[in-house]
């Protein structure tokens, strides 16, 4: 068994892997839009920062967005026998034994042109982690999501104690979309971001 928080190695070929590069291929028009934010970010602030700053302020968010893009592809989640792996991108991922966790299921919110669906799993210090490469969005769609959960859910039920398996109290961040989480950023960054500027002046 591997144990929590240790590397992980090549996924064996018994293991459920799910990969992000898999499911996060951006079309044409997502890249298009991509770089159209940078180029419109550059010239609503030029005035502010001059050409220099707009320039680096573009160019510091198309990096901020291909690194993004770069660590959603290199995620995955790979449900083996001693546990579940998670890794966002960064390292070699961090393993969490079957004792360990608590419950699995699925959030699901309301997404634009829908609803975005997320595995996660809930740890016995009260942790929640979701399941990267395990989603189901318009923007991403999953056919085969529901069967990949069952998946996931028949692994766990068979490596647990049903003593060990506790249903958690919903919070409120359960009932906070992915969209109205942005908007929440969006509200705090832009007056920051303004406020920048004119100080910058």
């Amino acid at each position: 068994m591997t144990p929590s928080g240790s590397g992980h190695g090549a996924p064996d070929a018994g293991d459920l892997v799910f990969r992000g590069r898999d499911r996060y291929r951006p079309s044409p028009a997502h890249l298009a839009l991509a770089l159209l934010v940078p180029a419109v970010e550059a010239a609503a602030t030029i005035r502010g920062l001059g050409l220099t700053g707009a320039l680096w302020l573009a160019g510091g968010s198309l990096a901020f967005i291909g690194l993004g893009l770069a660590l959603a592809r290199r995620s995955f989640s790979a449900v083996e026998p001693g546990g579940i792996t998670v890794c966002w991108g960064f390292g070699r991922g961090r393993t969490h034994p079957w004792q360990e966790i608590r419950w699995i299921d699925v959030r699901t919110t309301k997404a634009e042109g829908g609803t975005a669906s997320q595995v996660r799993m809930f740890l016995a210090d009260g942790r929640r982690r979701a399941l990267p490469g395990l989603a189901d969005s318009p923007l991403h769609p999953s056919p085969d999501f529901e069967e990949q959960y069952r998946r996931i859910l028949a692994r766990w039920e068979l490596s647990t104690e049903e003593s060990g398996r506790v249903r958690p109290r919903r919070q409120l961040r359960d009932r906070i979309s992915p969209t109205v989480a942005g908007y929440l950023i969006a509200l705090v960054l832009v007056p920051l971001g303004m406020l920048v500027l004119f100080l910058m002046r």
